[in-house]
């Protein structure tokens, strides 16, 4: 799991608040999470403007048991409404407000913006991160393919397995750091910023591109960043051709789609074939897989084909 976008945001500008904030993470790491809290307390009063200091105030009187951790997560809001550390999704885990449909796009950007230089060393080395070599193996035997639409490219580790059987690659994230790591690997024929959560017109995808270009779409470890998929599926549509190929990843939960203590989504099987079913695919292939390790415990996922309906 990617860590909360704190590195470059977590100091106060204030030396003094910013040694207390320290020492607190040393109470933490050790488990003290009630003094942790008291020391931010302490930073706080010198720079209350600080949203990263009350986000961290917030995690810390969560773990203590304490009850105010949602004052202190909604003062982080206030002072950033772009929710960029997830805020709102905190919230929601302490159950002090309703879980969103997706995460604020700024926090996801900012999430793999500061992760992108570690991720492939991260996630493959040490998480045991297998979806882009066991995506490409299920929509091996459809290959090879005209044009593929990599959403949530990454640095492009899909599009490193799926690159000799593609005659065109297109890739798309919405970090602008994990695109320079991408495109620093020549695999792709376009790159470019998209958030998935918008509407075709906003999100990216089209411009100067054409709808129904792409006869493979692929989403590999994407959607679990994003909850309810309502928006991603006629995004799909509108970029397949006829009879073309969806290739996605999940996280597997018991039913609908559930936000995790990791602050990703989990999505059902049933789920997802009633959302293929609406939007007009047939499932071709689906595959229950351990996808990476966290904490040292497998993340079951669950691999899905499908193709759109002519």
């Amino acid at each position: 799991m990617p860590p909360s976008p704190f590195s470059s945001q977590f100091s106060s500008g204030d030396a003094t608040a910013d040694r207390r904030a320290d020492y607190a993470r040393m109470l933490a790491e050790g488990g003290d999470f009630a003094a942790a809290a008291e020391l931010i307390e302490q930073a706080l009063e010198l720079t209350p403007g600080w949203a990263a200091g009350w986000f961290r105030l917030g995690e810390y009187r969560d773990k203590a048991g304490l009850g105010t951790a949602a004052d202190a997560y909604r003062q982080a809001l206030v002072l950033r409404p772009d929710d960029v550390f997830g805020a709102r999704l905190k919230l929601a885990l302490i159950g002090a407000e309703q879980t969103p449909d997706r995460p604020p796009s700024r926090y996801v950007e900012g999430l793999f913006d500061d992760y992108a230089d570690r991720f492939d060393t991260a996630l493959v080395e040490k998480l045991g991160y297998s979806v882009p070599g066991k995506l490409a193996t299920l929509v091996a035997p459809q290959a090879p393919f005209r044009n593929t639409v990599d959403l949530g490219c990454g640095t492009g580790l899909f599009g490193a397995e799926i690159r000799g059987r593609t005659e065109r690659l297109e890739g798309f994230d919405l970090s602008l750091n994990m695109l320079a790591k991408a495109q620093a690997k020549g695999l792709y024929d376009h790159l470019g910023q998209s958030d998935l959560s918008l509407a075709s017109d906003d999100s990216g995808l089209f411009g100067d591109l054409a709808a129904h270009r792409a006869d493979l779409v692929s989403a590999a470890d994407v959607l679990m960043y994003l909850g309810s998929l309502e928006t991603v599926f006629p995004l799909v549509l509108e970029l397949l051709s006829p009879s073309g190929l969806f290739a996605f990843s999940v996280e597997d939960a018991g039913e609908g789609f559930v936000l995790r203590d990791s602050l990703r989504y989990a999505h059902s099987e049933a789920y997802i074939r009633a959302l293929l079913s609406r939007f007009g695919f047939d499932l071709l292939s689906v595959e229950n897989t351990v996808i990476r390790m966290d904490a040292g415990k497998p993340i079951h996922g669950i691999l899905f084909l499908s193709r759109k309906l002519a």
